[in-house]
């Protein structure tokens, strides 16, 4: 029986057939790009992090790598250390180096491709004491590499974990890892809050993922109440070749305020070369359209590679 192969809400079908792709690749040949700009770093607090089990915070690693301690649970997102993505070296170092992490309770893994799904790094953060998250399709190739305590998750499938609740939620994107497996599991982001029976005052967290821009996050917004949207802005140039998967910096805006979340951190930027975008742009665009919408500056939160957001600075907890 053949594996099922899964889509998205709308049926919308990617730009990334070959003659597109053949395309993007002339058109990049001839562009000129400074990429002097490098997202600054700082030193992480590493103590801290290891020592924290009550304060919810937010820790970038870099790309769609974080680090978050949430109710005593220490979670990483889309975890990649990795200092290439194919012929391309990373653009900045991770925010936090991997032999310092703390021991890692969550793993959440938005979907399959390399640059969100580094098996090396899962590797080496993972222990017996560590849940592995992956979408529906994605647990099988999981264990065959090893790793014993995985749960797939389908659309807005949870898992609720001590007091935290996982929640699989949608977006418009695809995956691939060979040749042979496109679409043969899952995409999405993750909704981290309190569970239900749960009167901690603990702010909900949305890791948006890998997505181009789509209905999905009014959805999202009318059934969760979003505090933190961790939300890409980059990677998204050439726009006609990369629009269905990956967000302008535009769209992103208007993805976080139709998700009404309070505040976002932007990610997706600044640690690997993707496509044509520079970080540099990514956050000029960004900013112009935050002035553009009248958004609060306060409202979007821009740390610097290792640095820690604790989000009691922006929240009654």
């Amino acid at each position: 029986m053949a594996k099922e192969r899964f889509h998205n809400l709308d049926f919308i079908k990617m730009n990334n057939d070959l003659k597109s792709l053949r395309q993007w690749r002339k058109e990049r040949r001839e562009k000129q790009k400074d990429y002097s700009y490098v997202v600054p770093h700082v030193d992480p607090d590493v103590a801290y992090l290891q020592e924290n089990r009550v304060e919810p915070t937010v820790t970038w690693i870099g790309h769609s790598t974080f680090f978050i301690q949430y109710a005593g649970l220490n979670i990483v997102t889309d975890p990649v250390w990795a200092n290439r993505m194919a012929l391309q070296r990373r653009l900045a170092k991770p925010g936090v180096p991997i032999q310092a992490m703390p021991t890692i309770d969550v793993i959440l893994i938005s979907h399959s491709h390399y640059d969100h799904l580094h098996v090396a790094s899962v590797r080496k953060l993972y222990s017996e004491q560590t849940t592995l998250v992956v979408p529906a399709g994605l647990k099988d190739k999981m264990q065959r590499k090893g790793f014993r305590r995985v749960v797939e998750l389908h659309w807005w499938e949870s898992l609720s974990l001590r007091e935290v609740q996982f929640t699989f939620v949608p977006t418009q994107h695809w995956t691939r890892r060979t040749l042979i497996d496109t679409n043969k599991s899952h995409w999405g982001g993750y909704m981290i809050e309190p569970i239900p029976s749960s009167t901690a005052p603990y702010p909900t967290i949305h890791f948006v993922g890998d997505t181009g821009y789509f209905h999905g996050f009014k959805d999202i917004g009318e059934r969760f109440s979003i505090d933190v949207s961790l939300m890409p802005i980059g990677a998204y140039e050439p726009e006609w070749f990369m629009k269905t998967q990956h967000v302008t910096p535009e769209e992103a805006l208007q993805c976080f305020i139709e998700s009404r979340a309070k505040v976002m951190i932007p990610m997706h930027y600044g640690a690997f070369r993707l496509a044509d975008d520079t970080p540099k742009e990514a956050l000029d665009r960004l900013e112009a359209e935050r002035k553009r919408k009248n958004i609060e500056k306060d409202r979007i939160i821009l740390p610097s590679h290792g640095e820690t957001v604790r989000l009691s600075k922006y929240f009654m907890l």
